[in-house]
C-alpha cells in the first residue's frame, strides 16, 4: 500500500474494544501487514501526559470546553508525531478511540453544540480521518458492570453517571446510521472470538483483503 489504512474502534466503557483492537492487530501481523497500535487519548509522550490529567478522578472540576480542547490538543499531537507519518509509510493505524468518542462524550454526553466539537475536530485531526471506525456496541448498563468487574479503579468518566453513558451509546450509534460507510456497528454481547470474527469481515473489505 502505497497509502495507509487508519482503522479506529470506538464505544462506551467496557465494551470489549480494546480486546478487539489486540486480537485484529495480532491477526493482521501474522498476514503479515505492517501495523500500528495506538489509543487516544495517548499514543505519544506529550499525548499519554495529556491522558494522565483527562481520566484523574481527582479532576472532578474540568469544565467541559476545557476537557474538549484538552482532547483536541492530545489528538493534535497525536496525529502530527504518530498517525500521519506511520499512514504517510503505507502502514495499517489501528486506534483505540478517536474523534469519534470526543463527539460522543463531549458532545452528546456534555452537551456541547456540534458546531463546536466539529471545529475542533477540523483543526485537530488535520485532514487525517479514518477509513473505518467499528462501533463495538453494548448497553451501556452492561459496560459499566464490566468496567466494574476488573477490580481495579475506575477512572474519571468510567465513575460519569448511567445517563451520560447512555448518552454516549446514543451517539455512536447515531454516528453509524449517519455515515454507514465509515462507521460499522458491530454485536458486543457475543464472545471476543465472534466479535472478531465480525471485526475481521469489516477489515478484509477496508483493506481488500482475499
Amino acid at each position: 500500500m502505497s497509502q495507509g489504512v487508519f482503522i479506529t474502534f470506538e464505544g462506551v466503557e467496557g465494551c470489549g474494544k480494546t480486546t478487539q483492537v489486540r486480537m485484529l492487530t495480532e491477526w493482521l501481523r501474522a498476514s503479515g501487514h505492517d501495523v500500528v497500535v495506538t489509543r487516544e487519548p495517548g499514543g505519544t509522550p506529550i499525548a499519554e501526559a495529556i491522558r494522565e490529567l483527562l481520566l484523574d478522578p481527582a479532576n472532578k472540576a474540568f469544565a467541559p470546553t476545557a476537557e474538549l480542547l484538552m482532547y483536541a490538543a492530545a489528538r493534535a499531537q497525536h496525529v502530527a508525531e504518530l498517525i500521519r507519518p506511520a499512514l504517510a509509510a503505507g502502514k495499517i493505524v489501528i486506534c483505540d478511540r478517536f474523534a469519534d468518542s470526543t463527539t460522543a462524550y463531549q458532545g452528546a454526553g456534555r452537551g456541547l453544540k456540534p458546531e463546536t466539537v466539529a471545529a475542533l475536530h477540523s483543526i485537530a485531526t488535520d485532514g487525517v480521518w479514518p477509513h473505518l471506525t467499528i462501533v463495538v456496541d453494548v448497553p451501556a448498563e452492561v459496560g459499566l458492570s464490566r468496567a466494574k468487574g476488573r477490580n481495579i479503579p475506575l477512572n474519571r468518566l468510567e465513575q460519569e453517571s448511567l445517563t451520560f453513558h447512555q448518552r454516549v451509546r446514543a451517539a455512536f450509534l447515531a454516528l453509524a446510521e449517519a455515515e454507514p460507510e465509515r462507521v460499522k456497528r458491530v454485536d458486543g454481547l457475543g464472545t471476543p472470538e465472534q466479535v472478531h470474527e465480525a471485526v475481521a469481515l469489516l477489515a478484509r473489505d477496508v483493506l481488500e483483503m482475499p
